[in-house]
């Protein structure tokens, strides 16, 4: 019986597989800036554990591409980021930052889990689902234990079980609202946080980045994040539940290079497609009409960003072609492929 390793690659693995290596070479850049900076050694493990998964992704990842002559990317490499450059973040904010990060790999691993079938590819992204949920365990601990955990607001357990039985329910425009679904306070809270992670971020990666193009873009970037903070922080407000804070001060003053302008602009698009993807879970999770209206609102934006990113990384020859289907009709013309 033929070896099932040896089937074909999909191209739902190869976009997985592909895009998996490309974030690993930007989180080992990351982490080994965070480690060479990193004073609180509560936090140092959990960074080192990031570190190695990171590199043993790119191992087993590599291992594939090399069996199957793909060509393995460039990603990013030692000349993307300064680990000897002064420190940038906070440990707090190292540690949000690596919360959030283990969100979006378990997000990630368990969507492409479910498209990928050749068994080792299985394996890979089963291993990446496992050290993210580690990840996540690891991080919410210490920040538990460390006061700094932010959790979402508490609202009263419902007497009994209902069911809808008055439009007024889907409302939101006219007349009077009901007040906020669970779901609903759950997105709104989570979209506030990771909005405020984005803004410190871009905040920290603007003082250090070198293009003054680069800059400019993600000035604008952190005030759309203030922006959005502030949309979703009043429906909550609103209604008398707090709104998680945010890691202003967790930036320190230092404007020595620390990333290149190209991972700085590859990092940025990430959070935004990341973003794009939450706006749209929260859209379909909120029947409230003005909820559910106030993201839609919002998406052109975040995506009109996102544009203006790309034309800046392809202008500036950083972004990194993925996996592409075969010209049909140029191959039957005779036509070579252009460069």
């Amino acid at each position: 019986m033929e070896e099932k390793t040896k089937i074909r690659l999909t191209a739902g693995e190869m976009s997985g597989l592909w895009t998996q290596y490309i974030n690993d070479t930007l989180a080992t850049c990351v982490n080994r800036y965070f480690l060479e900076n990193v004073t609180d050694e509560e936090v140092r493990p959990v960074i080192e554990f990031t570190l190695d998964t990171s590199k043993q992704n790119l191992k087993l990842i590599g291992e594939v591409f090399q069996k199957e002559r793909f060509p393995i990317p460039i990603g990013f490499t030692e000349g993307d980021v300064n680990i000897k450059a002064p420190k940038l973040f906070s440990d707090t904010f190292m540690l949000v930052y690596l919360r959030h990060f283990s969100i979006l790999a378990m997000a990630a691993s368990s969507a492409m889990l479910g498209v990928v079938t050749r068994a080792d590819v299985v394996d890979i992204h089963k291993r990446v689902l496992e050290k993210s949920v580690d990840l996540q365990d690891r991080t919410s601990k210490i920040m538990l234990e460390q006061g700094t955990y932010v959790r979402p607001p508490f609202i009263s357990i419902p007497d009994k079980v209902d069911f809808v039985k008055k439009q007024q329910f889907l409302t939101g425009f006219f007349g009077k609202k009901r007040s906020l679904s669970s779901v609903e306070i759950t997105h709104l809270f989570l979209n506030i946080q990771t909005n405020y992670i984005g803004k410190t971020l871009i905040t920290g990666l603007a003082q250090v980045a070198e293009k003054e193009e680069v800059k400019q873009l993600l000035l604008r970037g952190k005030q759309m994040a203030q922006k959005h903070v502030e949309i979703f922080s009043k429906y909550l407000l609103d209604e008398d539940l707090p709104a998680p804070m945010g890691w202003d001060t967790a930036i320190t003053d230092t404007t020595a290079k620390v990333f290149s302008d190209k991972l700085i602009m590859f990092h940025v698009s990430g959070m935004i497609a990341a973003g794009v993807g939450n706006y749209g879970a929260a859209m379909a999770a909120s029947p409230r009409r003005d909820v559910g209206a106030r993201y839609a609102s919002l998406v052109p934006e975040i995506t009109l960003y996102a544009e203006d990113c790309a034309n800046l990384m392809i202008k500036q020859g950083w972004m990194e072609e993925p996996p592409q289907a075969d010209d049909r009709d140029r191959l039957i013309k005779g036509k070579p492929l252009p460069d």
